[in-house]
C-alpha cells in the first residue's frame, strides 16, 4: 500500500501510531514499527535521557523506521529536541505548540518533521516552517483535542497546503482508513485502538475499559480551562465536571487530575484515572498484537478501496 508517506517515511504500511504519553513507550513503538507501520514514543514530559534510552531500546527491537513526538510544552523539549538528533532519530511529529525553532536544526539532521494540527491556519503555518507533513487531528481523538471533526478538517487542510496530510481522530479500522484516502489523505494516524494491543504495557484494566465502551462513554473536560481533553467517562470525569460547572479554578481543578494519566495506565485505577480515549473506543473489541491489527485494517481498506474501483 504505497502512498506518499510510505515512501517519505520509508514504512510498509500508511498507519502510524499516535504518541500518547505514557502509552507510547518503546514496547510499542517498536511493534508497531516491527509490523510495518510507523511506531512513535511519546516524550510527552520525560526528562531527556529517559527519552534517549527509550529510543535505544526499540533500536535492540527494530531496524525499521520509528518517531519521537515531542510535547513542546514540556520544560526539557529543547534537550529532548537534541537528543532525536543525537540518536539519528528519522521521524518527529510535535504536539501542543509550534515546533518552528527546531526545524532548521532537526532539517540539517535529516529528520522528517511532521507537526499535529487541528486547524487550517496552523497547517499552513507549518508548512511554510518546513515541516514534511502534518497530522490533522480531529476533535473525536482522544487526549487533548480541537474542535473541529476529522470529516470537515481534513479535506480542508489537504485543500491547503501541498505537503502531504495524515488524517488522525475516530479511526481504528480499514473504514477509517479508506475513508482518510477518500478525503484526499496519504495515511492515518490511530491512537486509541493502539491501547489495547497486546504489546502495549497500558494496565488491563485500562484495556477492559475500552475494548467494553460503548458510543456515548466519551467525555469532554476542561473546556472551561481553555484544554479540552477526552477521556472515558468515570467518577474523576463526573468530579471534574460538576467542578468546572460551579466555576471552581484551574488550580484546584488541576489538583484533582495530577497524575491520574499515570494512575490509569500504570496502576489501572479507573476510577480516578484519567482514562484517554478517543469516541472510537466503541469500535475497539478485541486485543491483538500490532501485526494483527494492521495486516486487518489494511486487508479491510483494500477490499474496501478494490471495490470502488471503476
Amino acid at each position: 500500500m504505497k502512498t506518499k508517506i510510505t515512501e517519505l517515511l520509508g514504512i510498509e504500511y500508511p498507519i502510524i501510531q499516535g504518541g500518547m504519553a505514557w502509552v507510547a513507550e518503546y514496547h510499542l513503538a517498536a511493534a508497531v514499527s516491527e509490523a510495518g507501520g510507523l511506531g512513535i514514543i511519546g516524550a510527552a514530559s520525560a526528562p531527556p535521557e529517559v527519552v534517549r534510552e527509550q529510543i535505544q531500546k526499540v533500536k535492540e527491537l527494530t531496524d525499521k523506521p520509528f518517531g519521537v513526538n515531542v510535547m513542546l510544552m514540556n520544560p526539557n523539549a529543547p534537550e529532548v529536541a537534541q537528543v532525536v538528533v543525537e540518536e539519528g532519530v528519522k521521524v518527529v511529529t510535535t504536539g501542543a505548540g509550534n515546533p518552528g525553532k527546531f526545524i532548521d536544526m532537526w532539517k540539517e539532521a535529516g529528520v522528517k518533521v511532521i507537526p499535529v494540527v487541528a486547524s487550517v491556519a496552523m497547517a499552513k503555518m507549518m508548512e511554510r516552517g518546513g515541516a514534511d507533513a502534518v497530522v490533522a487531528e480531529g476533535t473525536e481523538s482522544g487526549g487533548h483535542i480541537g474542535s473541529a471533526t476529522t470529516m470537515t478538517l481534513v479535506p480542508q487542510v489537504v485543500d491547503a497546503v501541498k505537503i502531504p496530510v495524515i488524517a488522525a481522530g475516530g479511526i481504528g479500522d480499514g473504514r477509517g482508513l479508506a475513508a482518510a484516502f477518500m478525503l484526499g489523505a496519504e495515511a492515518v494516524q490511530m491512537g486509541t485502538r493502539f491501547v489495547v494491543a497486546k504489546e502495549s504495557i497500558v494496565h488491563p484494566n485500562y484495556k477492559e475499559r475500552i475494548i467494553k465502551a460503548k458510543d456515548i462513554d466519551s467525555e469532554v473536560t476542561g473546556r472551561s480551562t481553555g484544554h479540552p481533553i477526552r477521556v472515558l467517562r468515570n467518577q474523576m470525569t463526573r468530579e471534574y465536571l460538576k467542578m468546572e460547572e460551579e466555576g471552581v479554578g484551574l488550580e484546584e481543578l488541576e489538583r484533582l487530575t495530577l497524575g491520574s494519566l499515570r494512575s490509569a495506565v500504570m496502576d489501572g485505577d479507573v476510577v480516578k484515572g484519567s482514562l484517554m480515549a478517543g469516541q472510537i473506543a466503541g469500535l475497539v473489541s478485541k486485543e491483538q498484537t500490532c501485526k494483527e491489527m494492521i495486516e486487518e485494517i489494511v486487508a479491510q481498506a483494500e477490499s474496501l478501496l478494490g471495490q470502488r474501483q471503476p
